[in-house]
């Protein structure tokens, strides 16, 4: 009896393993196909496709919608510290 529920586990445990590398296979297979189309993407518009690239992108600060547009990005930004606090003793 042992040695039938031993080899049930050891049954269970390959069919979840196999099952386990189909969805490591799939989920290969769907990020390839992702980094595929955003390198077709980039080529077609004549931009580097590349880590470093992407984050020389998003680095950039955002071009306004039309020149002279405002942006939140015109306005300095703010360098005060805030230094009001309130403290509450809780007893």
């Amino acid at each position: 009896m042992n040695l039938i529920q031993q080899i049930l586990r050891a049954a269970l445990f390959l069919i979840l393993a196999f099952f386990g590398l189909i969805m490591a296979f799939v989920f290969m297979a769907s990020t390839l196909l992702a980094i595929g189309i955003l390198y077709i993407v980039a080529r077609l518009q004549g931009r580097p496709f590349g880590v470093k690239a992407y984050w020389a992108e998003r680095r950039r600060p955002p071009m306004p919608a039309r020149p002279g547009a405002w942006s939140r990005t015109d306005k300095p930004a703010r360098r005060q510290d805030v230094t009001d606090i309130e403290m509450r003793e809780i007893p």
